[in-house]
């Protein structure tokens, strides 16, 4: 499963989720908006204080550029274990 920590009004939130359901790749939206101890459990666990942190199962891949750059090499069905459409 794919967990997208992130808010409702980050457009690179946004694009991430867009391109996972493009991929018809399932995932996990958790809205870290207005949450400061969810944002400060962010911090302490990537040392990023933006927005979205991406997770596939237990690996964290980053952000949205960087899910992006797994996608384009051709890395993000392999991670996802699903059937990536292109």
């Amino acid at each position: 499963m794919v967990y997208v920590h992130g808010t409702r009004w980050c457009i690179w939130c946004t694009r991430a989720i867009r391109l996972l359901e493009r991929r018809g790749i399932p995932y996990q939206f958790i809205d870290v908006g207005g949450d400061r101890e969810a944002r400060a459990a962010l911090r302490a666990k990537t040392g990023r204080t933006t927005v979205p942190q991406i997770w596939i199962g237990e690996r964290w891949i980053g952000g949205c550029t960087d899910l992006e750059a797994l996608d384009d090499r051709g890395e993000l069905d392999h991670l996802t274990g699903e059937q990536v459409s292109r």
